[in-house]
């Protein structure tokens, strides 16, 4: 199926704080825009593919949504595998698509816990929260004490990755966060979980975002100007919760990116840009070693020394990711691996041909991998 289906537009609102503004209106801006971007009409719209906002979980959102957009499509639906809904939903479309299930798919999210509320991320986890197991911080610093313990990353291999995706972001006119950040300054930075530091951790955005999808075939028939083919995706799951996993320093990351790269026929050294989910750094590191960029336990010394950053070997969040960007879970970072292959980008990358993109829901629950590459 590699290059079946393409990305045909994208939009999205702003970042940061919208006060007043509901995950329904939100998306109906996101989709209008990816839809002019696609020059294609609403009434060809017959797959609509929704991440549920969440702050606040809405029976039958879908067709809410379809309601305010004024649509009637044929297959669609809410779904939930946190941040990696994003780029699942887009395999899902993508299989639909192909299968003749629909023709013109959209794929949205929208949320806003920075006006609303941010109970989601807050809550306590079970039983164990007497012991500090509170709020989403906490599995995510037991797992970078893990791999400090096995492999020696230290915190400022972390702090590499804050300082590439605040360079980023900083020369981004549309990211929330525009503020450079050095290693002394990450280093002065407050501990949240040990050893998880403030800028170790992603920002709390509302937004939304979209993108359309098509076939190849579809989108050279309607003359759409700027289609990305999609060149590969995948899944993985685990179903344990981190206190009761066996390998802490494993994640679901592996399955997908296998299953991407094989569909793209592709390797990591074939990659020249990526979109790594950045929810906390550890996440952003496990990553790129779990997708084979390097080896696994080397992820620290991969990151080190501006190999991430614009101009090194493998730039990654290029708009900023979840660190600067916004905080919105998953879909930014597909757009802007859009604007890579279509050349658009703020911070292009010279010459960029493929982009791996990556999504990641709950404590590494889930994971989703998306490849992309030119028409």
């Amino acid at each position: 199926m590699r290059g079946h289906t393409v990305i045909a537009g994208i939009g999205n609102t702003a970042f940061g704080k919208l006060p007043g503004r509901s995950t329904l209106s939100m998306n109906v801006e996101a989709v209008r825009k990816a839809l002019a971007d696609a020059g294609v009409e609403k009434d060809m719209v017959d797959g609509l593919f929704v991440k549920f906002p969440t702050s606040k979980f809405e029976m039958m959102y879908g067709q809410k949504l379809a309601e305010s957009l004024g649509i009637v499509p044929r297959i669609g639906g809410v779904w939930d595998q946190g941040g990696a809904s994003n780029i699942s939903m887009i395999g899902y479309a993508a299989m639909a698509i192909e299968a003749g299930q629909c023709e013109v798919a959209v794929v949205c999210l929208a949320d806003n816990p920075a006006t609303g509320t941010r109970q989601a991320y807050e809550k306590a986890w079970g039983d164990d929260s007497i012991y500090g197991w509170f709020g989403t911080p906490a599995g995510y610093g037991m797992i970078a004490r893990r791999h400090m313990g096995e492999f020696g990353t230290t915190s400022d291999q972390l702090g590499a990755i804050a300082v590439a995706c605040r360079k980023h972001g900083a020369a981004n006119p549309n990211a929330q966060l525009r503020k450079p950040l050095t290693l002394e300054q990450y280093r002065e930075s407050r501990l949240i979980v040990a050893p998880l530091r403030r800028d170790d951790c992603c920002l709390v955005s509302d937004g939304a975002a979209a993108v359309v999808l098509m076939s190849a075939k579809r989108a050279k028939t309607l003359g759409v100007a700027k289609p990305v083919p999609v060149l590969g995706y995948g899944q993985g799951q685990t179903s344990w919760e981190v206190a009761l996993r066996h390998d802490l320093t494993t994640s679901a990351a592996e399955k997908s990116a296998h299953t991407a790269f094989k569909m793209a026929g592709l390797t990591p050294k074939d990659i020249d840009v990526a979109q790594i989910y950045d929810c906390f750094t550890i996440a952003a590191l496990m990553t790129l070693e779990a997708y084979g960029f390097c080896a696994k336990g080397q992820g620290g010394k991969f990151v080190e020394g501006g190999r991430i950053e614009l101009g090194g070997e493998l730039p990654i969040n290029t708009a900023g990711g979840l660190l600067s960007e916004t905080g919105m879970p998953g879909l930014q970072l597909v757009l802007e691996g859009v604007r890579q292959m279509r050349g658009e980008s703020v911070n292009q990358v010279k010459n960029a041909r493929t982009c791996a993109i990556s999504n990641q829901g709950g404590i590494m629950h889930t994971h989703a991998t998306l490849l992309l590459g030119q028409d």
